[in-house]
């Protein structure tokens, strides 16, 4: 979309602050009428788009804020709250077709309680998520056949209720729109058979009990699916197009002329920019870290031995596993190790490979966790065991780890000390239970624990831990702070030229507070709790909020490189998301899809500064500064246990430094002071 401009010397006659009411003819055709002040709408206002679009409601510095109906020419009208832009908050929504919605939006996307009228005399009333049914629910069909139960992504899924109009019902289990698991189906006679459901003959099994003696033994369990549930379909909420709302934002005043629209501009205008107070984001492209390791590379047979030992792992036939595993899958010495020979056996294919054996630590337990992660198999194999090699990243880490990413990013290699690996199987039974029951968690996914044994003299033992990589997307990460909530020793000690996007940032460089929507910040608080008591009842401390942000669009002062915190890096502006493909992302299904706590999150950071006169303040002073962002965040190095170094650590430390400035602390005492700084630093978006 080009850019619309307003000419007006009156802009720039008034004092600052002062509102008057204006009406700027656009030359794009546009028009606003309504309150004005500094070179942006602010008060009421109307604005008219030339397609017919047109906007009547609150504005504040140039963005739909308060109270607003926006209409589009197909008929479909939106009434409620808006916020930075956004249809957010109570708001009703009456489409083209005459569908209503009335309820919560968070972005423009219906989330939270919410009631959906459908034309066709359906109606659904529960609870949403990301634009879909997503949580308890109640959904009534027009011929009174209604379901009661839960929800996610627009199907009925987990336990619910479906009763007939002529007093059937069925109760249950659902996945994906249909009875799956124990469920029980219940005449209006009395009769009920009760069961394991499922599509596919072959897995349903169950027992009919009939009311009388005559009852119908005809009766077959796949007829719920195919009759009585044929005419039980759920109505789709159509599209919402929402772009116009994001057209209506104003942006930098360049000379004369107030910049209308999306925020796009050419580079002339980017230039003439970045000579006022606050220039735009210019990043340094990221390149791809790490050495790949080709043949000739230290450790070339050990990436060998690992694929090959993934490979049999993953590819080795095993029975179905249930979600709820029995205790000796937990167990410590339930592990297999496998020999492979240069010339291969009867198991294992040859290799070019030394000779060497392969451990799986509790493989049904990973295997599990894998299916619960809904990791395909394939998929997996194809990222580790792939033509592509694996890459090592420069140097290990502070533990002496060394750390390995497989080609796609999707997935990150850790070898690991024996005293870690005796922790995580140590955990493993909680820590199952905690991601099984918390679906949002932040912590480390762990998906296999194996160990590479080399033959002959060297005898030499290397275990290793696979997890997914927080930062496996297709947005660059511009910025990324490691954060401790301590002070002692967390600042980076580059030097200032060898700072780029995949330096690892600490809490003492962090200069930005991080702003989520209302809903996702309430989620967030209550997972970060939850993950804070998990690691704190499993005696774990020194984990750290891994933090990724890649700017959508945003200015920082050119002038001066920032006097604390992150640095300011240059180079090619045009890596930035504009607005307008910030629309397609936020209106892409897929996206939508993909968004969730600490991943593609949209939001907003303000730059924040230290006081001079403070040499360890943890949260600077806001500075008023907002930019766009897209989020990643999570929990990482969970696998350190409060042991005796770590108690010798703190005693010797505390004799030196301030005790609550060091990282090794207490697991009760750490928790809380991470929880706490982590909640200040992550703030609601007002």
């Amino acid at each position: 979309m080009s850019v619309a401009h307003a000419d007006d010397a009156d802009d720039y006659s008034r004092p600052t602050g002062e509102s008057y009411h204006a009406e700027k003819a656009l030359p794009s055709g546009d028009f606003y009428t309504g309150q004005w002040r500094d070179n942006l709408p602010h008060g009421h206002g109307k604005y008219l788009w030339t397609d017919g679009c047109m906007y009547v409601g609150d504005w504040h510095r140039g963005k739909t804020m308060g109270k607003g109906r926006f209409s589009w020419p197909s008929g479909a009208t939106y009434e409620g709250d808006f916020k930075n832009g956004y249809m957010d908050g109570k708001g009703t929504y009456i489409d083209s077709s005459g569908d209503l919605y009335r309820g919560s939006w968070v972005m423009n996307l219906r989330h939270g309680q919410g009631t959906k009228s459908y034309v066709n005399g359906d109606c659904y009333d529960g609870e949403w998520r990301r634009g879909l049914q997503d949580g308890h629910g109640r959904y009534q069909w027009k011929n009174e056949n209604h379901y009661i139960g839960q929800w996610k992504n627009g199907l009925m899924n987990g336990n619910g209720t479906m009763i007939w109009s002529n007093g059937n019902r069925y109760d249950g289990s659902w996945e994906d729109g249909a009875p799956k698991g124990n469920g029980t189906f219940r005449w209006s006679d009395g009769s009920f058979y009760v069961g394991v459901w499922s599509k596919d003959p072959k897995e349903q099994n169950g027992t009919y009990y009939p009311s009388t003696s005559s009852g119908n033994f005809d009766w077959q369990p796949q007829q719920v699916f195919y009759v009585d549930l044929s005419e039980c379909v759920v109505c789709t909420c159509q599209r919402i197009p929402v772009c116009r709302l994001r057209r209506c934002r104003f942006g930098t005043v360049l000379r004369s002329r107030v910049v209308v629209g999306t925020g796009r501009r050419t580079l002339d205008e980017n230039a003439e920019s970045n000579r006022s107070s606050l220039g735009p984001l210019r990043i340094q492209p990221a390149k791809k870290q790490g050495q790949t390791i080709s043949k000739g590379h230290k450790n070339y047979e050990l990436m060998l031995n690992l694929q090959l030992g993934i490979r049999h792992s993953v590819g080795r036939p095993a029975p179905a596993t249930s979600l709820d595993l029995k205790a000796s899958a937990f167990d410590p010495k339930e592990k297999l190790w496998t020999k492979f020979p240069s010339e291969g056996s009867k198991y294992t294919p040859p290799h070019q490979s030394c000779e060497f054996k392969w451990k799986d630590y509790c493989p049904v337990v990973f295997r599990t966790l894998r299916k619960l992660f809904s990791v395909d198999a394939a998929d997996y194999m194809l990222s580790i065991c792939g033509n592509d090699a694996l890459r090592e990243l420069s140097s290990p880490g502070k533990s002496g780890s060394f750390f390995y990413l497989t080609n796609d990013d999707r997935y990150m290699i850790k070898t690991m000390k024996k005293a870690e690996t005796k922790v995580l199987i140590r955990m493993l039974p909680a820590y199952y239970n905690h991601v099984r029951a918390c679906e949002n968690t932040l912590v480390t996914k762990f998906f296999g624990l194996h160990c590479v044994k080399l033959t002959g003299t060297a005898q030499k033992k290397v275990r290793f831990v696979i997890m997914g990589n927080l930062f496996c997307t297709g947005h660059s990460i511009h910025r990324r702070f490691d954060l401790k909530g301590s002070s002692h020793g967390r600042l980076t000690t580059k030097p200032e030229s060898e700072i780029d996007p995949n330096t690892t940032l600490k809490d003492l460089d962090l200069n930005f507070a991080f702003r989520l929507q209302k809903n996702w910040f309430q989620e967030f608080c209550r997972q970060v709790d939850r993950d804070c008591e998990f690691l704190e009842q499993e005696r774990i401390m020194d984990y750290s909020l891994l933090v990724g942000l890649h700017f959508r669009e945003a200015s920082f002062k050119d002038s001066a490189t920032p006097t604390s915190g992150a640095r300011t890096p240059t180079g090619n502006p045009d890596t930035r998301l504009s607005r307008a493909e910030m629309d397609r992302f936020l209106l892409d299904a897929s996206k939508l899809a993909s968004i969730k706590l600490g991943i593609n999150m949209p939001a907003r950071v303000e730059r924040t500064a230290r006081r001079s006169d403070c040499e360890n303040q943890l949260v600077g002073e806001p500075t008023g500064e907002f930019y766009d962002v897209i989020l990643y965040f999570g929990i990482i190095d969970i696998l350190q246990d409060y042991d005796i170094s770590k108690k010798l650590e703190h005693a010797y430390k505390s004799m030196q430094y301030d005790p609550t400035s060091i990282s090794a602390v207490d697991p009760k005492q750490y928790s809380r002071r991470f929880r706490d700084f982590i909640l200040r630093v992550f703030v609601e978006d007002t």
